[in-house]
C-alpha cells in the first residue's frame, strides 16, 4: 500500500509538472482492481527468472561447467585408480571422472532451463472478482492472461489470494541438485587433493595454515561446498515452506521470500569458489602410476571375466583365492603371471594366456567417454552465449 500511494503521488506531481489534465482519473486507476500480491507475485517470479538466465546459469557455465570440461578432455587418457567403498577398484580414467560431473550438471541445466516461471494474477481471493465489478463486460481472464504473457511468465488460473509456489518449488528442486552435485564433485577433488592424485597450486597471497607452513590446504573446494550447502538449507525450506498457506493466505510467505537473494547469492559464491579451486589444481602423474602400480589387483576383474569366456571352471573363485583379503601391495605382476600360468593348459590356450598376461592396470581403463550429444550441443551453446553476452557488455562499455 505504501508503494501506491508512491506512486499516486508521483503521478500527481509529475502530471502537475507538466501541466497535464486528468491527473486525478489516471492517478485513481493505481492499484485498480488489484491486491499487493498480484503485484508481488507477478514481479517476484519476473526477477527470479531474469537471475537464472542472466547471472545462475551464464555463471555456473563459466565458473564451473567450462573449466570441467576442459579439464576433462585434458586427461581423457590419464589412467587413473578408482575406489568404490574407498577401496581400490577396476581403473578409470581421470578425464572420464570429471566428465560424469559435467553431464549430471548439463542435465541439471536442462531442468533448470526448462522450470516454468508462473505469476499469479487475479485478485483479492483470485476470482477477478473487483475487476469483475467494475466492468462485467470485459473479459478480465484474457486481458490478465495478455498483461502477464507479455511479461514472459505463464498465469496460475486458479488461485487463492497468492500464487501457490508451485512452480518456484521446483525452480528451487533444480537448483538445489545443482549445488548438490557441486558439493559431491567438491568432496571428490577434496579426496583426490588428499590421495595426492592432484597438487593444489600456492598463491603467494594466501597465508595458508596458522602454525603449519607447508600446507596448501583445498580452502576454495570447502567454501564452495559450504555455500552450496547453505543455499540448499534455503532452498528446501522455500520448496517446503512456500506452497503451504492457512486458506486464502497467511503472511508467512512474505518474510520467506524476503531470502531468495540469500539462497541465490550463495549459490554464486560455490559457483566462484569452485572456479577458483579447479584452477589451481595441477595433475600429479606420478601419484597416479605410483597407486596404480601397487594394486595390480585390480586386473582380476578383467581376467576372471576373460577366462568365464573361455568357459573355465569357476574363474571367480580361483582369482579371488589370489587377491582377495591380501595386501593389495604384496600382489604383483608376477603373482599374476604366476597364476596364469598355473592354469590348465587344455581350458586355457596360449593365445589366452599371453591375453591375460598382457593385461595391466594402466591399459584396463574401459572405452573413452564422450557428452551424449544433446548435451554437447547444449554445452557448446551455452558457451557461446556466455561470449557473445560478454562481449555485448563490453561494447556497452
Amino acid at each position: 500500500k505504501a508503494v501506491e500511494y508512491e506512486l499516486v503521488s508521483w503521478i500527481e506531481g509529475a502530471c502537475g509538472v507538466a501541466g497535464c489534465a486528468g491527473c486525478e482519473e489516471l492517478a485513481s486507476l493505481v492499484h485498480f482492481g488489484l491486491t499487493s500480491q498480484d503485484i508481488n507475485n507477478t514481479v517476484m517470479p519476473f526477477v527470479t527468472k531474469h537471475a537464472v538466465s542472466s547471472v545462475m546459469v551464464p555463471t555456473l557455465v563459466e565458473s564451473v561447467i567450462s573449466p570441467l570440461h576442459a579439464l576433462a578432455q585434458e586427461h581423457m587418457d590419464t589412467p587413473m585408480l578408482a575406489r568404490t567403498h574407498g577401496q581400490p577398484a577396476t581403473p578409470t580414467r581421470l578425464g572420464k571422472e570429471v566428465l560424469v560431473m559435467v553431464e549430471r550438471l548439463l542435465r541439471s541445466l536442462q531442468v533448470l532451463e526448462g522450470c516454468r516461471h508462473e505469476a499469479k494474477f487475479g485478485g483479492a481471493t483470485g476470482g477477478l472478482n473487483a475487476l469483475m465489478s467494475a466492468s462485467s463486460s470485459v473479459d478480465w481472464h484474457a486481458v490478465a492472461d495478455t498483461f502477464v504473457a507479455d511479461l514472459g511468465l505463464a498465469r496460475q488460473q486458479n488461485t487463492t489470494q497468492i500464487e501457490h509456489y508451485d512452480a518456484f518449488g521446483t525452480l528451487c528442486g533444480a537448483l538445489k541438485r545443482i549445488n548438490t552435485i557441486l558439493i559431491d564433485a567438491c568432496r571428490d577433488f577434496w579426496q583426490y587433493i588428499s590421495l595426492g592424485y592432484f597438487v593444489t597450486k600456492a598463491v603467494a597471497t594466501e597465508t595458508g595454515s596458522s602454525t603449519m607452513p607447508h600446507k596448501v590446504n583445498p580452502i576454495d573446494f570447502e567454501n564452495a561446498e559450504g555455500n552450496a550447502g547453505i543455499a540448499n538449507a534455503l532452498l528446501t525450506h522455500f520448496a517446503d515452506k512456500l506452497p503451504v498457506s492457512r486458506m486464502q493466505r497467511d503472511l508467512s510467505d512474505s518474510t520467506v521470500l524476503r531470502n531468495i537473494g540469500v539462497a541465490f547469492g550463495h549459490s554464486l559464491l560455490a559457483y566462484k569458489s569452485m572456479s577458483r579451486g579447479i584452477s589451481k589444481l595441477r595433475v600429479n602423474q606420478e601419484a597416479l602410476k605410483r597407486d596404480l602400480g601397487r594394486n595390480f589387483v585390480v586386473v582380476g576383474e578383467a581376467v576372471q571375466t576373460i577366462l568365464r569366456r573361455e568357459c573355465v571352471a569357476h574363474p571367480y573363485e580361483k582369482v579371488k583365492a589370489l587377491t582377495r583379503g591380501v595386501d593389495p601391495e604384496t600382489i604383483d605382476v608376477r603373482h599374476f603371471h604366476a597364476f596364469i600360468d598355473s592354469l590348465d593348459k587344455d581350458e586355457v590356450s596360449a593365445a589366452v594366456r599371453l591375453e591375460l598376461k598382457a593385461l595391466t592396470p594402466e591399459t584396463y581403463l574401459g572405452e573413452r567417454a564422450s557428452l551424449p550429444a544433446d548435451l554437447d550441443e547444449l554445452f557448446t551453446q551455452r558457451v557461446a552465449d556466455v561470449k557473445r553476452a560478454a562481449a555485448q557488455q563490453g561494447n556497452a562499455m
